[in-house]
Formats: structure tokens, sequence, C-alpha cells
């Protein structure tokens, strides 16, 4: 089932141009309504129930209705953000709960370098291991 958001709960990220779901979904489809100040799913059909724009969301007012074998129809699924994990809080239709933390990526965006230089000409390297011989002896002035 597509994500929704719930109106009591989203602020618009405190007035921002760009909320945070609209950050995260990676098919552009949450929206910021200028008039109420509330984000929203603009195509429900199309969204991919990736769970980006609900873990981000800091005022957990994004919902999403979780895989029929996790949580049958009737139930939901609400994630609750901490530093160091989310915990997901499922509620089923007969009234039972479960909840299940996992941790978050605790590396800052941005922060992972990567310095390996290419080695020019070396097919053992690491970075050319998947090109065929043919393709890596091939100079740019055979195409001249």
């Amino acid at each position: 089932m597509p994500s929704f958001v719930n109106p009591e709960k989203c602020d618009g990220c405190k007035g921002g141009e760009k909320t945070a779901c609209m950050y995260i979904c990676p098919n552009d489809l949450m929206v910021l309504n200028p008039d109420a100040m509330r984000a929203y799913n603009q195509e429900p059909d199309q969204c991919w129930e990736c769970y980006s724009c609900v873990k981000i969301c800091p005022q957990g007012a994004i919902e999403v209705r979780h895989y029929a074998d996790l949580a049958p129809m009737g139930g939901y699924v609400q994630p609750m953000r901490g530093t160091d994990s989310i915990m997901w809080t499922i509620k089923f239709r007969n009234g039972n709960t479960k909840r299940f933390k996992f941790p978050i990526r605790t590396t800052a965006e941005g922060s992972i370098q990567y310095d390996k230089t290419p080695a020019t000409g070396s097919l053992d390297d690491a970075l050319l291991f998947t090109e065929s011989a043919g393709r890596a002896t091939c100079k740019p002035s055979d195409f001249a």
C-alpha cells in the first residue's frame, strides 16, 4: 500500500520550501501543499513502498500499511526514530502489537572518501577486473 501523510501530525517540516519526505522520495511523489503547509503523496499508485519517507519523517506523520505477510489488512506500521536505531511498531487488526528494533546508519553522509586512483593498463587492477581483455587494450589512437 502507498504511503499516506496524517495531516494532524505533519507540520511541513517547520515551513521550509522542501520537506524531508520530498527530499528523500526516490520517485518524487511527496509534495508540499503551500496553502496548508502539509506534505502529501501526489500519486499514491506510483509509490514504490520503499519506506524512505516513513523513516525520515521527524514528526512520524507518514504511515504505510505493511505487506500482507507481516501485517494483515487493517494493521499498520509506524516507526519511531531514535539517535541510533529505528523501532518499528506493527499493530495487527486483532490488537496484538509487535516491535522490532534496527540500528540506523552511523556513518555521516558523505564522510566516506574513496581515494584509490585507477592503475593505468593493469588488467589485474580491482577497478578493471570486469573489463574484457580486448576493450582494455584499445587506445584512443586506435579510433583516430
